[in-house]
């Protein structure tokens, strides 16, 4: 099945009064990938997370986001009163007057430092339980966008695949015109020379020379290739890269009965093999 790396998805979810927002996009990449922007609280979760999206979506560049709507905020700050009392005796020590006015004191101490202390409201288990949930459904709605791309390249890459098989026949229908023309052209070159030739060897020679420019096996080598492509395509795992291996096992035919060719109409299939070729390779990129 052809998977595209390009997805998103999106969902909403509720705990309490919080409504939580989470989305998340993928693009293509060699390797997996994940850049998070989640509010600070859930920081300690954000691995936790990650593990989650590398098991599901297995390679790609992803972008996760998470927001939440309604908190009472995330962190609960007070006046760490301790701290201002002691300031305050010291500084009325410092001072040499029982009598200075404390007011005053008070202005100072509140400049002093960890006067604030702020504590960072904990994530729940009921919370993190939600948005496990909501994470699990973005990654569905991915995973079903990544689907849908993977049937227009799938269909795609079908075309490409028949049109270097039609390509590919028009090659084999020119190659006993071009083995005739290589046999006639040689014939020629050694009537041009006047000189009596021994007919047999003339044969060996000649037959070596075209063996040379056989292309029998290239042609039944790519043949194979392409079924083995459009078979891989319909397995049921993720299959981006075996494509890839495949695709470079075909430019190597491909290559090969074009430089075997030597004839210019033949040579004018196989540039367009090479371009319906680099077409593939090029959406190949984007597969999982």
């Amino acid at each position: 099945m052809i998977q595209s790396m390009t997805g998103f998805g999106r969902s909403e979810v509720h705990s309490g009064t919080k409504k939580i927002t989470i989305q998340l996009k993928s693009l293509n990449s060699k390797k997996f990938d994940v850049y998070s922007r989640i509010p600070s609280r859930y920081s300690v979760k954000e691995l936790y997370f990650n593990k989650i999206l590398s098991n599901a979506l297995t390679r790609g560049k992803v972008d996760f986001s998470l927001s939440v709507e309604g908190s009472s905020g995330e962190k609960e700050t007070k006046i760490n009163q301790a701290v201002v009392r002691q300031y305050i005796e010291e500084l009325k020590v410092i001072s040499g007057s029982e009598l200075a006015a404390e007011i005053d004191l008070l202005k100072v101490a509140m400049t002093l430092p960890d006067v604030m202390k702020t504590k960072q409201e904990e994530v729940d288990a009921q919370e993190l339980e939600t948005i496990e949930q909501g994470l699990e459904e973005a990654i569905q709605k991915l995973n079903k966008y990544r689907r849908d791309e993977g049937k227009a390249l799938e269909k795609d890459f079908k075309l490409r695949v028949e049109n270097i098989a039609d390509l590919l026949k028009k090659i084999e229908d020119i190659d006993s015109e071009r083995t005739e023309e290589k046999r006639k052209r040689l014939r020629d070159a050694v009537s041009e020379l006047k000189e009596g030739i021994d007919e047999n060897r003339f044969e060996q020679e000649l037959i070596y020379y075209l063996e040379k420019y056989d292309i029998t096996e290239e042609v039944i080598r790519l043949r194979n290739h392409l079924t083995y492509f459009t078979e891989t395509m319909g397995s049921s795992e993720a299959n981006g890269k075996k494509l890839r291996f495949i695709t470079q096992e075909m430019g190597r035919e491909i290559n090969t009965i074009g430089s075997k060719s030597n004839h210019a109409p033949m040579q004018k299939y196989v540039v367009r093999m090479k371009d319906e070729l680099e077409k593939i390779k090029e959406q190949l990129l984007n597969v999982l």
